[in-house]
């Protein structure tokens, strides 16, 4: 299977936790893309058959700059060909900023809704406040998604 990794970062760690994601589902036999200035031309090119999205949250909620164009024209585009399709997201955060707290991965989660891109897993909520290495942190949940995408 060949899952699309979507990042959004501000200052590196979204794409971290990417990367590692890219290297356990790699490791667990899919095939993985990943790059964090992809556009929705060579996701599409990629053909994916799932999709994982790990982005921090800035601003008031926002999805980090660097996300912000692929979201607007996948936005304008809806690519009809991603319908159905198993996804999942991981949002980073930080709980003191408490209805903000992973509004950058809420967004992609309504942005997966209007595509009818299916939630395999709940959003994985990393919190910067508590957590040291959120790599490390995603692996139990990556290995549920490892194993709901293989179902």
């Amino acid at each position: 299977m060949k899952v699309a990794i979507i990042s959004g970062s501000v200052y590196g760690t979204a794409e971290e936790v990417a990367r590692h994601a890219a290297s356990l589902l790699k490791a667990a036999g899919f095939e993985t893309f990943h790059n964090p200035r992809a556009t929705l031309a060579e996701i599409q090119a990629y053909g994916p058959e799932a999709f994982l999205v790990v982005t921090s949250t800035t601003g008031m909620g926002e999805l980090p700059d660097n996300l912000q164009p692929l979201y607007s024209t996948i936005r304008d585009q809806l690519p009809a060909a991603w319908r159905g399709l198993p996804g999942a997201v991981i949002g980073l955060g930080d709980a003191s900023y408490g209805d903000t707290f992973c509004g950058g991965g809420e967004q992609m989660r309504e942005l997966f809704g209007e595509l009818g891109i299916r939630e395999v897993l709940p959003m994985l909520r990393l919190d910067a406040s508590e957590s040291v290495t959120p790599e490390t942190d995603a692996e139990p949940w990556l290995s549920d998604l490892i194993n709901a995408l293989r179902t």
